[in-house]
């Protein structure tokens, strides 16, 4: 019997993996740490500072051309403040009348050229072994935990010191030396994160559908495990970056004509009570640096933790009155 209504078929429709449906989602988790983010204030600020150092880093010595290096003995240690001497000598100058502005952008990049590889190696190499030993456990994890035992029961900065003592110290010597004592931190961290997740639903479920180790590693427990690494490598930046300043200001860590700020502040401290701004400026740079990493690591802990959170989507002026007003119940 006909119902007057013509039926058309109608193809089934399938949604595209990388569709604008998916490209909104991740914009709307890109603006959602923005958010958080910019609610702290401070973590804001240690932001944006560690993002004007990169730049710094990257594109300063392109800018500065040889201003770090052209040597002017008529402007030896001139005061900083000032720009009867021009503006890269905003600074002042070192002995040999080079601009400190100028040095320390070049100085920033030689830093950070030791720092980022330092982490990056110790990280990949530790947290592969770690979620490695903490899946299969057993023999795999004796082992593992054994070794990171045997490098952590020397102090990584003394070690460190003995090497670059034995071999020449260059930058590639103190990466790898850098890398090598810090890998029991990520190995340690991503082997307690993965032995417990290794008995979760999850991973039993993709289990027994016949999912390879390799593959339950890297797409069920790695993305579990990698905020808390992220967290751990932004302190560790912090730690590197101090043990080549350290290391330099020995006299075992970059070597001139290279220029670092530990180097700095290791060459102007004889000059300390007549040029301050010697070692003041590239000083300060390090403890700048370092203070902002903290506290975006700080920051990201919080982010990344479920129950905290919501502090980072509340603002400050409210979180602060609702702060008051529990303190006095």
């Amino acid at each position: 019997m006909s119902t007057g209504i013509d039926l058309v078929p109608v193809k089934p429709t399938t949604a595209i993996v990388g569709e604008p449906g998916q490209d909104g989602a991740k914009k709307g988790i890109a603006s959602k740490w923005f958010r958080m983010l910019v609610n702290d204030r401070v973590a804001a600020a240690a932001a944006l500072v560690l993002g004007v150092v990169f730049l710094t880093a990257t594109f300063g010595p392109m800018l500065v051309g040889d201003l770090a290096t052209d040597i002017d003995l008529d402007n030896s240690n001139q005061a900083p403040f000032t720009l009867a001497h021009g503006w890269a000598n905003f600074l002042g100058t070192d002995p040999l009348g080079r601009s400190m502005l100028a040095r320390l952008i070049v100085a920033c990049q030689t830093t950070l050229s030791v720092a980022i590889p330092a982490v990056v190696i110790s990280a990949i190499v530790g947290s592969a072994i770690g979620m490695w030993a903490g899946y299969y456990r057993g023999w795999r994890e004796t082992v593992a935990m054994r070794v990171a035992d045997v490098i952590m029961s020397f102090p990584s900065l003394l070690l460190a010191v003995v090497v670059l003592y034995v071999f020449s110290p260059s930058a590639a010597n103190i990466v790898l030396v850098l890398a090598i004592t810090r890998i029991p931190v990520y190995l340690r961290t991503a082997r307690a994160e993965s032995a417990e997740l290794q008995s979760r639903l999850f991973v039993d479920a993709a289990r027994t559908f016949g999912a390879p180790a390799r593959s339950i590693i890297f797409r069920h427990v790695l993305p579990i495990v990698l905020p808390t690494l992220l967290t751990v490598a932004t302190l560790d930046f912090c730690y590197v970056m101090l043990a080549e300043s350290s290391l330099s200001f020995l006299g075992i860590g970059i070597q001139p004509p290279d220029v670092s700020w530990g180097l700095m502040v290791s060459q102007g401290r004889t000059y300390l009570h007549t040029a301050w701004w010697l070692s003041f400026f590239p000083g300060l740079a390090i403890v700048i640096t370092t203070v902002s990493a903290t506290i975006l690591a700080a920051w990201a802990r919080i982010a990344t933790d479920p129950g905290q959170r919501w502090r980072l989507t509340v603002p400050q002026k409210r979180l602060s009155r609702f702060a008051k007003t529990t303190s006095r119940i």
